[in-house]
């Protein structure tokens, strides 16, 4: 039987362009949601990403990496040219760029931002009037099958990433507003009626 998730109340914004925040718990589906709006909506506008990892076969600097050395990135970090940026897995570092957010905003544009957790917290500190979106699986049970379902961790890495998914679900409360990914395409119209309309009543939560 699976666990229901609560799933708060929230005032949508009403065409008022803002900096949108997209974030939730690892194995959501939070990068399947942005390559399906990339694709079917390149009028959006989307923050890019800052990294210091290696540039992979396929990929274009800029799109929707910027790929930087470490001193660089580090330079960066002093000048606060990034809204939030962390080490991930103790190697690269990952970080958003002030610049394009505060362009879409002084535009009259409404920009989506795409971290994790800890990303959302430091961008609520340092830009608290963003509008910030929690994507939630169907259920508890969805997410275990997503997190174990490769099968290639032991039990204790298992059990790590249980705990983290659990902290990580814990957090929706900070959110202004919760999208469950039960399909793809429904979040991704949900993220366009946020960014570029009136939201219909009718899919508030």
């Amino acid at each position: 039987m699976s666990e229901d998730l609560p799933r708060p109340s929230a005032t949508v914004p009403e065409g008022d362009p803002r900096a949108i925040v997209l974030s939730g718990p690892s194995a959501v589906g939070k990068t399947t949601v942005m390559r399906r709006l990339r694709a079917e909506h390149p009028e959006l506008l989307i923050a890019p990403t800052v990294t210091t990892r290696p540039m992979r076969r396929g990929e274009v600097d800029g799109s929707p990496y910027y790929f930087v050395d470490d001193v660089t990135f580090n330079r960066k970090i002093e000048h606060g040219d990034f809204l939030e940026w962390a080490v991930v897995h103790g190697t690269f570092k990952y970080g958003t760029p002030r610049g394009p957010v505060d362009e879409a905003r002084d535009a009259g544009r409404s920009i989506l931002i795409e971290v994790d957790l800890q990303g959302a917290r430091q961008i609520r500190s340092s830009m608290p009037e963003a509008f910030f979106v929690f994507l939630a699986p169907p259920s508890w049970d969805e997410l275990v099958r997503r997190l174990v379902g490769r099968g290639t961790e032991d039990e204790a890495e298992i059990a790590r990433r249980l705990q983290t998914a659990r902290d990580e679900l814990a957090a929706e409360s900070e959110f202004d507003l919760t999208v469950v990914n039960t399909e793809v395409g429904v979040v991704c119209r949900e993220l366009v009626g946020l960014m570029g309309s009136s939201p219909d009543p009718a899919r508030r939560h």
